[in-house]
């Protein structure tokens, strides 16, 4: 390895290390403030927090993974051409080719290790996670109730005034509103003296004891009149004891980036076989519905059926002619109902199979992203490197600006290419790499005219045509002033 290619290394590696610890510290607090309300007030110890943090980590990776390389590539090279060292490597016959070269080696290996974090880390890491989420609360029961608030768990409503004992199970001033089962007011509420917390790692039931409280329960009157007395009924208590679902305390809203969807935690061989697995399960069930709905709507018998040996008759154009009134009547009856029941399995089982395809679709994007991320590492290198060249602008001033705007543009395509596929409004495969795609001819661009010595715009083909039309406006309105 030549000195220049030692030096070139030396000052990429350390600006891009320094921009990745930086990102890297950025993102992981915008985890927390995600996670926030399941950390917060739930007294759970430092090894438990931090072991959320190091499962929740490696998904960060292929966010600022990418951005590191186009940021630390334009403030490599941009301090390269501002201190005028390129020219120095021009005037000694390096061209930009020439200098890029050991990076694009980096590069290409730092791909490698991208995608084998990508296929090996990040599914082991989002197992963990999940399954740290979900058990969090058996391995720390107390933290499922905060006090002085009202804790949603499970199908209960729970309130303590004080926590206290070794690992916070011991509770003191206990309200619980028992949710209704449809929608409407809560109509029972449990007030206790003091209560205990019991818990078993093996079990997702957690164990409520309560000691010497009261049951109160609104009651409904049939008649109508004595609603507004607002009857009650009241029991007391000794100790009671109430089981909670810890499996409906961590559950993830289907509206947010779902972390349950198994295809996250899956390599790619494992990927490929649940693909075959899918796909096999969807073709079959198309085949048997169409093959149901084909036997529910044939004819089993006519009038005119023909017999063996006789010759084929010909059906008038009014078939119903050939039935009395009260055959007719039952015929179309029997045709209206078998049509409506024939949309209605129609429509459940399109519903049915969409949610199928979009499973199907989920994993095939799952798959696509494990080379979507090498790929990105080459792309924004090759958009990052020519255009620090370019704008000749080292530090973290200019370089963070242009960054931020090709990664934003590159985070929302890809963002929208997945949601779309997702939904079936394009191929999985479109929707992965549509980002690379479009961004990809800005990368050809720009390292054609860095290589070139063209500059990224060429300003004297805007500017000169509009001083000529200005000019000619100039000399037709006002000849006088021109003649001057």
């Amino acid at each position: 390895m030549k000195i220049l290619d030692k030096y070139l290394l030396k000052t990429f590696l350390i600006t891009f290390t320094t921009v990745f610890v930086i990102l890297f510290f950025i993102f992981i607090l915008q985890t927390v403030w995600l996670f926030i309300s399941e950390l917060a007030g739930k007294d759970l110890d430092l090894i438990l927090i931090v072991k959320f943090l190091l499962f929740s980590m490696p998904r960060i990776i292929p966010l600022v993974l990418p951005l590191s390389v186009l940021l630390a590539s334009i403030m490599t090279f941009g301090n390269l051409a501002e201190n005028y060292e390129f020219a120095a490597m021009k005037s000694s016959g390096i061209s930009l080719q020439r200098a890029m070269r050991i990076l694009i080696a980096f590069i290409f290996v730092l791909s490698i290790v991208a995608f084998w974090f990508a296929n090996n880390v990040i599914p082991y890491a989002e197992y963990k996670f999940v399954n740290f989420r979900k058990n969090i609360a058996q391995a720390k029961p107390a933290m499922a109730i905060a006090e002085g608030q009202f804790n949603d768990v499970g199908f209960y409503n729970i309130k303590v005034n004080k926590k206290s004992g070794e690992n916070g199970n011991i509770l003191t001033g206990v309200t619980i509103h028992e949710k209704a089962n449809n929608v409407g007011e809560n109509k029972t509420v449990i007030k206790a003296k003091d209560g205990k917390l019991i818990s078993n790692e093996k079990s997702s039931i957690l164990k409520l004891v309560l000691n010497d409280g009261y049951y109160y329960q609104d009651v409904t009157p049939k008649k109508y009149e004595d609603r507004a007395k607002l009857p009650f009924v009241k029991a007391a208590f000794k100790k009671q004891i109430i089981n909670i679902d810890l499996s409906e305390l961590n559950k993830v809203d289907e509206d947010k980036e779902s972390i349950n969807s198994t295809n996250g935690m899956l390599n790619v061989n494992e990927l490929r076989y649940t693909l075959d697995s899918l796909n096999k399960n969807l073709n079959t069930e198309i085949l048997s519905f169409s093959e149901n709905i084909n036997q529910r709507v044939g004819i089993k018998r006519s009038p005119i059926e023909q017999q063996p040996g006789k010759k084929k008759k010909t059906l008038p154009n009014n078939l119903l002619s050939l039935y009395t009134n009260k055959e007719k009547s039952d015929i179309l009856r029997m045709a209206g109902s078998n049509v409506t029941n024939n949309i209605y399995s129609i429509e459940s089982t399109q519903k049915d199979l969409k949610d199928k395809q979009r499973d199907i679709n989920k994993h095939l994007i799952a798959l696509y992203e494990k080379f979507v991320i090498a790929f990105a590492c080459f792309l924004m290198f090759f958009i990052g490197a020519p255009l620090g060249a370019i704008i000749r602008k080292g530090g973290l001033g200019l370089p963070i600006v242009f960054a931020v705007l090709i990664f934003i543009t590159f985070h929302f395509i890809n963002t929208f290419g997945k949601r779309l596929s997702q939904e079936g409004g394009m191929s999985p495969f479109m929707g992965s790499w549509m980002s690379s795609f479009i961004l990809s001819p800005l990368a050809i661009l720009l390292t054609y005219r860095a290589t070139n010595d063209n500059g990224l715009i060429n300003f004297d083909a805007i500017t000169t045509p509009i001083s000529q039309l200005f000019q000619k406006i100039s000399e037709r309105f006002f000849p006088a002033q021109n003649q001057k």
